[in-house]
């Protein structure tokens, strides 16, 4: 280990880009050491860490594919390696549906590789995850390590074009559940994020039909939500302000979630 043990630690999936790029930056300019994965975007990636190590933080970049469970061991190990112990394991990565179109003509093709990525890998990362989590703790009552997942409004939030992705940020929401109920004797607090409309390189080809919707009210704070907004929520909780809170599921998305009359 090549830092000092009282590193704040943090591994941030799919950090390159969007959200996990703004969550990553954010996390550095706060002095924490962060591994930065990404799948296809080494360029990218370099960049975040750059900023990071500008903002005075501490980065490493690792690569893999959270939907390939034989890298997990490796992204740890990496993130161990290069500066300690995981305080922190951001969930973040995610893709869209891969055809959207029609419910009735949804394919297993598409259903399989966006389960893969936004589901599957996240949960077993995360119990990989939290074991090294449980082993630390019994070794010192003093760490709390958190653990966060950014889902999103389309966990309860029925879009006909794109059933896969809302099925796998549904199951989201139990992944953070389970774990929280799992976790919480041993003190390690776990949460989910659900960001709503959020301007980013995947929301960009939608840009002109959520502007209308936004203008018209869709959402309370008319406005588009930024990676920041995301970052800033993680931000509260790395920094110790929910301790009596687990299981927590914090909506960023301009009051979205209210019903409205």
């Amino acid at each position: 280990m090549s830092q000092q043990a009282a590193t704040r630690v943090a591994l941030v999936t799919g950090g390159s880009r969007g959200i996990g790029r703004g969550i990553a930056t954010a996390l550095g300019a706060a002095g924490w050491a962060v591994g930065v994965n990404y799948h296809s975007r080494a360029d990218a990636a370099e960049e975040v860490a750059a900023a990071i190590r500008a903002a005075g933080g501490q980065a490493v970049c690792l690569q893999g594919d959270i939907g390939d469970l034989d890298c997990h061991a490796a992204l740890l190990a990496g993130v161990q390696e290069a500066f300690g112990p995981l305080d922190l394991l951001v969930n973040n990565a995610g893709i869209g549906t891969q055809v959207r179109g029609d419910l009735l003509e949804a394919t297993p093709e598409s259903f399989d590789v966006v389960l893969a990525t936004n589901l599957r890998g996240p949960y077993f990362l995360t119990q990989r995850v939290a074991r090294a989590m449980v082993e630390r703790t019994a070794a010192d009552p003093a760490a709390r390590p958190k653990i966060v997942t950014v889902s999103s409004m389309s966990a309860y939030t029925a879009s006909t074009s794109r059933g896969d992705y809302c099925l796998s940020k549904a199951a989201l929401a139990m992944l953070t559940a389970l774990f929280a109920d799992r976790l919480a004797p041993h003190g390690i607090n776990v949460y989910e994020i659900r960001p709503g409309i959020i301007a980013t390189d995947m929301t960009g080809p939608v840009r002109e039909k959520y502007d209308a919707l936004i203008a018209d009210g869709l959402t309370p704070i008319r406005r588009w939500g930024q990676p920041d907004d995301i970052a800033r929520a993680v931000l509260a909780i790395a920094s110790e302000m929910l301790p009596f809170s687990t299981g927590q599921v914090i909506d960023v998305d301009g009051g979205f979630h209210l019903r409205r009359l």
